[in-house]
């Protein structure tokens, strides 16, 4: 039986959401998407970009996997799914945004910092999470380790710093970020508060987007960002 949780969304959508924005599921379906932003995620149930962002149809494409990972660019006979998602967002859909969103205690990292399971060199999970390792030596040489308070987050900041660099490597991806034509951020949503932080490109640092007093900061932190 077809699951009745998504039965009973699907009315609700078909009752109260697509009412108001049948105009825009029209001109979606006849003309075509259009998003300006590309937001790589992670496949965690519990981060869901669309209700996290308050986006509607058509405005984020949106790539998930497990660590909101992106591997470096390779050119063999492998399947590439994520990769090539990114190619069609950047060489067809032409965004002029992409989004590395982490988010806390992520099974995926925590995985492959701590060797928890499900991990193992002979399985899809171990192999696709061993993409962390760089993350793990630059904490590393730092002289940060699994033994201290916090480091898992540290690592998931790490690792979003290390998909930033990523991108990099495909070749359309720095050329288009070099002719000023797209723009990379990293940002982090932690899921017991709500709170985004957003990435320094500078610094690395991430700073929440709301501050103490509950003022709004200014957009300049995802304005000119670029891997750093």
């Amino acid at each position: 039986m077809f699951p009745q949780v998504l039965t009973d969304g699907y009315r609700s959508f078909l009752g109260e959401r697509l009412p108001n924005e049948r105009r825009k599921y029209e001109s979606l379906g006849k003309d075509g998407q259009n998003p300006e932003v590309l937001l790589i995620g992670c496949c965690d149930s519990r981060v869901a970009p669309e209700v996290i962002f308050d986006t509607g149809p058509g405005q984020i494409f949106t790539i998930r996997n497990v660590a909101n990972i992106v591997p470096p660019a390779e050119h063999d006979s492998a399947y590439h799914g994520t990769s090539s998602a990114i190619e069609f967002a950047v060489q067809a859909l032409k965004v002029k945004h992409i989004v590395v969103l982490g988010h806390a205690t992520c099974g995926g990292i925590k995985a492959a910092g701590f060797g928890a399971d499900p991990l193992s060199s002979g399985n899809f999970i171990g192999r696709w999470v061993s993409l962390v390792k760089p993350a793990t030596e630059t904490l590393a040489q730092a002289g940060d380790g699994k033994d201290k308070e916090g480091y898992l987050t540290r690592l998931e900041y790490a690792m979003i710093g290390q998909s930033l660099k990523n991108l990099m490597t495909f070749d359309f991806v720095r050329e288009a970020v070099e002719a000023g034509k797209l723009q990379l951020h990293g940002a982090h949503f932690g899921i017991e508060t709500g709170e985004l932080r957003i990435r320094d490109p500078k610094s690395g640092e991430f700073e929440s987007v709301v501050s103490r007093d509950g003022q709004t900061l200014a957009a300049s932190a995802l304005i000119g960002c670029t891997a750093a």
